[in-house]
């Protein structure tokens, strides 16, 4: 015998088909969402996973660099590395003389990891001057260790125009405790830099990070991509 609660759903049902039917209304016989469109399927996942990725990349992009994608197939690559296994990516270096497209693809880089649908999206982009800026002690107990921790740990890492600031013992120094746990954790970093990564003729980034953090950007980095050519900007600017 049928439940109370059930036959009283089935008789609702039935007067919904009939009001239906008196208004000329036919149904589909499958209401089911196209492939790839339901909640359930993994395609689904991905591309709300990448909706939500990007709108943290977004976030952390500056309006310049919104439009920035990726042209280089070594800075794909590597960008693929990083959202197939983020902890065996290691670091991507990009140098270059200034205006020759190192943040744009920098920042096109983390835009591709992110339109992948990662499963885990965490990206912090700082200019290293203004990084150092943040890190210089204040009168708030605690703040530069927070501020240190935050980005010693973010799973993306993005530092532009490293090596541009004036080296002290204190930037040694925090540059050394960064990098060290991101080496030590396996962490995906990009990093930009006016600087060669060696120069037996001139200063290199060798010069500006030390020995100890030289030592491990060595072994971290998977992918050194130099870039080549004219200042852009001033070829824009004489363009217009």
């Amino acid at each position: 015998m049928a439940k109370p609660e059930l036959a009283a759903s089935s008789r609702t049902m039935r007067a919904l088909e009939r009001i239906i039917a008196a208004k000329g209304i036919r149904l589909a016989p499958d209401c089911a969402l196209p492939a790839g469109e339901e909640p359930g399927d993994p395609l689904w996942h991905r591309e709300a996973r990448a909706q939500y990725a990007l709108g943290r990349w977004r976030a952390a992009t500056p309006p310049r660099f919104r439009g920035a994608e990726s042209s280089l197939p070594q800075v794909v690559d590597w960008a693929d590395k990083a959202l197939a296994d983020p902890l065996s990516a290691g670091t991507l270096l990009i140098t270059g003389l200034t205006g020759t497209g190192k943040t744009y693809e920098a920042y096109g880089a983390l835009r591709h990891i992110a339109a992948g649908g990662p499963e885990r999206y965490e990206v912090i982009a700082v200019n290293s001057a203004d990084m150092y800026g943040r890190l210089r002690p204040t009168h708030v107990i605690g703040a530069t260790e927070e501020e240190l921790r935050r980005l010693s740990r973010v799973l993306l890492l993005f530092l532009d125009d490293f090596g541009t600031s004036k080296v002290s013992e204190w930037t040694e120094e925090v540059t050394y405790r960064l990098i060290n746990h991101r080496y030590n954790h396996c962490l995906p970093t990009i990093i930009t830099s006016n600087l060669p990564a060696r120069d037996q003729h001139g200063p290199d980034l060798t010069d500006f990070v030390g020995d100890r953090v030289a030592s491990r950007l060595a072994e971290m980095v998977t992918a050194l991509v130099p870039m080549v050519g004219k200042d852009r900007r001033r070829q824009e600017r004489r363009a217009a």
